[in-house]
């Protein structure tokens, strides 16, 4: 197979040119993430079809405790047993490995996700099935790339077709899976980017399109009445509650994930997040699964169906039930989604942000329609609050309009989503900057952003940069020592190690240049008595963010580099900016 992949990629290299060879390879990444979208959708849709039927989920069901944690349960010892590897936070994964892997996502990725997600959605545990397929198809990609020994930027590419043919796929929106490659996974948007993008994420929708026909994405609707000028008002007040909304999902989802994170046995995490989810479940039915199917009756003017297998079923009827239990689904999803993730369930919030956006919108059309002079469009306020959440959880304006749009058959609320995702945005930037993929790898400097000048220092390896050609001394050594090791190096700089590697201090050539010729002083002045602290330290696991902060602030040029404790080299301005500016300049072309 090995010689049959080496002569496909010499005979390629004689053959096609380089241009078209990438676009030849959108085009096969865009089948396979399809496909797989496909796939993913399909499975989940069978294995809630199976529960239903052979386990009979309806009215108040105590199965509702079990299937979730089941599903979980399955899920791990899928992932422990067979994966054996993390395959959890998927777009956090890709961008992970955009940073820090060239690219590079192992060849597992392509299936495993698939796989676990099916078991975790289909069993009603409550994420969303859109990153773990982002995943799949990113993996695809970045290994069809590698696989055709393509560059690092070609990876990337690859990386992001795989990426927008999954969005575009699962949710027959071919633009919303561009804009989301472009807007959260931060690719470049240049004309060499932007042709093999739009090839994966065409050619995924019409896959999706030619094999579930027009009426089969995770949720449709035909727009039936365009937005009244007089609503705008109301958009942006929603657009206001969204964003705060969403920095409460962001910010609880993490401090559940990380509360689940102390419970170290895993049986005690099943014990733990099995209860809490089944009893959120069986008390909010709604919380089963994605959410879609709460979602589409929202959406047909049957809102009143999400109290329908719930113990408050009989009184769907008193609005301030109604609406009080439509306020619980927006405060307990952010647990039910984290405790489901944060157990060993693969999925992601993709889904709990359009459920929640829907739910938001749609309570706050029911409060105007009950309590105002005017009447708003239910359906409408639903769609437009899916965009506004969804743009304040992902910090993604543009491809939450898109996708709602697009969902929708037309355009003729582009206005409204504009303004309410613009708002969510600017609300949840106000109080966090960073959406909840990116938060975790922002603070670790591990983040690409659309900054050439960041996206150089995050590219950049500490480790490849260290200088260990430094002579070491050590603390008991005397001048006249010294004065040797001296005679024989080419640097000014010496590290003064101790016999465990730890370094004691440092040397400077100008520091003992006066007292280096006096013979007097060869045996009687030992090297810790002339040794400085050094300005700073470098720690192995620092970013080359950290790294240029600790160069400003002590104004040194050379610092010492430890790891694990021990003394690995130096790691000097000068070389830094050498690297820095042939990163910049291979990210500056075309």
């Amino acid at each position: 197979m090995k010689k049959f992949f080496y002569q496909l990629v010499v005979w390629r290299g004689k053959h096609i040119k380089e241009k078209q060879f990438i676009l030849l390879l959108s085009f096969v990444v865009g089948i396979f993430s399809g496909l797989a979208a496909i796939i993913l959708k399909s499975t989940i849709h069978y294995t809630h079809l199976f529960l239903d039927e052979k386990m009979e989920i309806g009215g108040v069901n105590y199965l509702y405790f079990a299937l979730p944690g089941i599903g979980i349960i399955i899920t791990t010892i899928w992932v422990k047993y067979f994966v054996k590897d993390n395959i959890g936070h998927g777009v956090s994964r890709i961008l992970f490995a955009m940073s820090k892997k060239n690219g590079i996502l192992k060849p597992h990725n392509t299936y495993s996700s698939i796989v676990g997600s099916t078991f975790t959605i289909g069993f009603g545990g409550s994420v969303g099935a859109e990153a773990p397929i982002v995943l799949t198809g990113a993996a695809i990609g970045s290994n069809l790339a590698r696989m055709f020994r393509l560059n690092y930027k070609q990876v990337i590419l690859m990386v992001g077709c795989g990426a927008a043919g999954a969005v575009a796929g699962i949710f027959k929106a071919p633009m919303a899976g561009l804009v989301f490659t472009l807007e959260v996974l931060m690719l470049d948007l240049t004309m060499a980017s932007l042709i093999p993008l739009l090839i994966s994420a065409v050619t995924s929708a019409v896959l999706a399109y030619l094999f579930m026909g027009h009426g089969e994405a995770l949720f449709s609707f035909q727009l039936q009445e365009h937005f009244v000028l007089g609503n705008l008002p109301w958009y942006i007040i929603l657009g206001i509650i969204a964003g705060c909304l969403s920095f409460y999902f962001t910010r609880m989802t993490m401090k559940t994930e990380i509360w689940l994170d102390k419970v170290k046995k895993q049986y005690g995490k099943f014990l733990v997040g099995g209860v809490l989810l089944g009893v959120l479940i069986f008390i909010f039915p709604p919380l089963f699964g994605e959410g879609y199917l709460s979602l589409t009756s929202i959406l047909s003017g049957n809102g009143h169906e999400l109290m329908a297998h719930s113990i408050f079923y009989d009184f769907k009827d008193n609005f301030w039930v109604y609406a009080g239990f439509l306020t619980l689904l927006l405060i307990f999803k952010v647990f039910a989604t984290s405790i489901t993730t944060g157990t060993g369930g693969v999925g992601g919030v993709f889904a709990p942000s359009l459920f929640m956006g829907g739910i938001l919108g749609y309570l706050v059309a029911i409060l105007l329609n009950e309590f105002s002079f005017i009447q708003v469009n239910e359906a409408n306020f639903a769609l437009v609050g899916m965009a506004a959440f969804m743009s304040g959880v992902m910090h993604a304006p543009m491809t939450s309009i898109f996708l709602i749009a697009e969902i929708t058959g037309g355009y003729g609320l582009f206005i409204p989503l504009i303004i309410a995702s613009t708002i969510s945005y600017l609300t949840i930037m106000y109080f966090e900057p960073h959406s909840i993929y990116t938060k975790r790898l922002a603070k670790r400097g591990e983040l690409l952003t659309h900054n050439k000048d960041q996206t150089a220092l995050t590219l950049m390896r500490l480790e490849t940069e260290i200088e260990r050609d430094l002579s070491v001394i050590k603390p008991e050594n005397t001048l006249r020592e010294l004065v040797h090791v001296i005679s024989n190096s080419k640097r000014n700089i010496f590290p003064v190690v101790d016999e465990n590697k730890e370094l004691k201090g440092i040397l400077l050539l100008d520091d003992i240049r006066n007292i280096m010729f006096n013979p007097e002083m060869y045996d009687t002045t030992f090297v810790h008595e002339l040794m400085v602290v050094p300005p700073d330290l470098v720690y192995l696991t620092d970013s080359m963010e950290v790294v240029m902060d600790k160069f400003e602030e002590t104004g040194a040029w050379n610092l010492p580099v430890i790891k694990n404790g021990c003394y690995e080299g130096f790691i000097s301005k000068s070389k830094i900016y050498q690297a820095y500016r042939k990163v910049l300049v291979y990210f500056s072309e075309e």
